[in-house]
């Protein structure tokens, strides 16, 4: 399909799972954009043998692009640099003018953070990170480390290799002039389009949607559709070239047919959908959580811009704190304990009053592993939401870790949020 790349992340960090790999998924975005196909992406530790295979990998699978990210920095296992150097044929040297520049940007980061490091020792990092592979693009430093966009030597046959940061502010800030560099422009002159269209169906299994796409296959060459299910929600992901248009609108419609009870987005995350219907109607919102402990509120606080349309939010784990901040009435917790859905709705009611918001939100449940009942077992969650044109409220029995029960619970409520301000597949 077109032009094709790879991407390798480094770091032993990212590796083990101490740190979330944020580049690889990022990049992959961005290159679909620029009408490239990420053909995988590989992560390796801080270990140059294991930087060799993954940049022979890639050479042998006929990428034109490599794009890595991470071991930029001055220590001694940041290696990219010279591990690229070496497999592209182009030895390292030291460039004094870029030096210059690098070392001023760490004089100017240690003397605003008010840091004091041997001389020496930073010179040398500093020299490191000049090191430069002949013939190679500098791509000037946002943070520390410059970028590098390493062509292999004449006369060698491989991919351009462009060299990025690990920091994601920094690959992010340093990517578009990547993509200004005359040899990933080379690279990249054959990429056409790629579109991607996403549709998000709530309460539907894989299996079931497997059968439907089995039915009208026939009519579907020339789409890549990927599915996955989370938390109740199967996303479908289609992605095509533009004379794949037909097909994929042949898709839509069936899916549109098909599912019309449980469709909810062609596009839009259930948290934006959320944040638009609450910004676009004018409503503000706030919220009383007990068993999820502020994760809603904080999920709603995610997008720039969410002070507009969300108040705040009051954890109210104890039911002094139910009874004191929120407002829910002590005979109703000693009639029906605070996992109610009466006290769902006190908290709900309570939240809106005391914000003085438009929609308010309460949950409250048994996230476990501990303190469930026959009656009332772990998992057991009740969620209210009350607005202006009325009450969304469910009782469920989630199963799963703490965690899950709390992560779930916080997908319920945005979807009964959803269900209350724009209509769609009751949640």
């Amino acid at each position: 399909m077109g032009t094709r790349a790879g991407i390798v992340v480094t770091g032993t960090e990212v590796l083990t799972g101490r740190v979330a790999d944020r580049n690889g998924p990022w990049l992959a975005e961005q290159l679909r954009q620029a009408g490239v196909d990420v053909g995988a992406v590989l992560v390796v530790g801080d270990r140059p043998d294991d930087m060799r295979g993954a940049l022979s990998y890639f050479s042998a699978s006929g990428v034109e692009l490599v794009v890595t990210s991470g071991g930029l920095g001055p220590t001694a296992d940041d290696l990219t640099a010279a591990v690229v150097s070496e497999v592209q044929g182009r030895p390292l040297d030291v460039d004094p003018e870029l030096e210059q520049r690098v070392a001023a940007v760490v004089e100017k980061l240690m003397s605003r953070r008010g840091w004091r490091a041997d001389p020496e020792a930073t010179a040398a990092g500093v020299r490191k990170q000049a090191m430069v592979p002949a013939g190679a693009t500098v791509l000037e430093p946002v943070g520390t480390a410059p970028g590098l966009v390493v062509p292999p030597a004449d006369g060698r046959t491989g991919p351009v290799v462009v060299v990025l940061p690990g920091p994601p502010s920094e690959l992010q800030g340093m990517w578009p002039a990547a993509l200004a560099a005359g040899p990933v422009r080379e690279a990249l002159a054959g990429a056409t389009e790629l579109r991607q269209e996403t549709v998000r169906l709530w309460g539907t299994l894989e299996a079931q949607l497997a059968a439907t796409l089995r039915d009208h296959e026939a009519g579907l060459d020339g789409l890549e559709i990927t599915t996955c299910l989370r938390e109740g929600e199967l996303e479908i992901v289609t992605r095509f070239p533009p004379d794949a248009q037909p097909a994929y609108d042949r898709l839509a419609a069936v899916l549109a047919e098909e599912y019309a009870a449980t469709l909810f987005s062609t596009g839009p995350t259930l948290d934006e959908l959320v944040a638009d219907a609450l910004r676009d109607q004018g409503l503000t919102i706030a919220t009383a959580e007990s068993c999820t402990g502020g994760l809603l509120v904080a999920r709603l606080i995610e997008r720039a811009g969410s002070s507009a349309w969300v108040l705040g939010g009051i954890t109210s784990y104890a039911n002094s704190a139910k009874e004191q901040l929120v407002g829910v009435p002590g005979d109703m917790l000693a009639e029906f304990g605070a996992v109610s859905p009466q006290v769902a709705l006190a908290l709900a009611e309570g939240a809106r009053a005391r914000f003085g918001a438009d929609v308010g939100v309460g949950i409250t449940g048994i996230a476990g592993p501990g303190g469930g009942t026959p009656d009332k077992p772990v998992g057991t969650v009740h969620l209210c939401v009350v607005g202006p044109s009325g009450t969304q409220a469910r009782s469920v029995r989630l199963r799963g870790s703490r965690t899950a029960v709390r992560e779930r619970s916080v997908v319920l409520a945005l979807h009964l949020l959803r269900q209350l301000l724009l209509g769609g597949p009751p949640a």
